[in-house]
């Protein structure tokens, strides 16, 4: 009977892990050089941006302690602009902390103590001195290709995809965002 309560359990806990292994991040990243306006380019459809049509972007600035904050906006089907602010900051559970592992809370700041308000946030790779980023959370659930101007190169979004795919990510699920 042990035996059988310690296989159901290991199965369990085997199922809650990652699949996907560890998710690699860009080396060497500077949120100052990270900071400023991106343009989203494809993304892994979830349901907070479900009301986005269009023009995507997301502002970030860096504070003097060391948090970004986020300003994200998107042209909803009716034309009308939405927007969200968010706070991010180094993931707390990377140690030493990884300028390329952050996490972002769109919750109000007085529910910033619950871990679960938090969102990883992974900058995976970038291209051409910080032209283009690809961010994605280590569950794989969660991918973006981001470029600093409107109209990006498909070659690059698709070389960026593409890695995305090799790191274990739904890539035949991307939908490419109208700018």
């Amino acid at each position: 009977m042990k035996k059988l309560l310690l296989a159901t359990l290991l199965t369990a806990l085997a199922g809650c892990a990652s699949t996907g292994g560890e998710l690699p991040t860009q080396a060497n990243i500077n949120l100052k050089d990270y900071a400023g306006t991106w343009y989203e380019q494809a993304r892994l459809p979830n349901s907070f941006q479900k009301d986005c049509a269009g023009d995507v972007q997301a502002d970030y600035v860096l504070q003097a302690d060391n948090t970004i904050s986020v300003t994200n906006q998107c042209r909803t089907p009716d034309g009308k602009t939405k927007m969200a602010q968010a706070q991010g900051r180094l993931a707390k559970a990377v140690n030493p902390p990884d300028p390329a592992k952050l996490e972002v809370r769109f919750a109000p700041a007085w529910t910033s103590w619950i871990p679960m308000v938090w969102g990883d946030y992974w900058i995976m790779k970038t291209e051409g001195d910080y032209q283009y980023s690809l961010v994605g959370t280590p569950d794989r659930q969660y991918l973006w290709v981001l470029s600093r101007d409107k109209q990006a190169d498909q070659a690059v979004v698709t070389r960026l995809l593409d890695y995305a795919a090799s790191q274990g990510f739904a890539t035949n699920e991307v939908v490419k965002t109208t700018q």
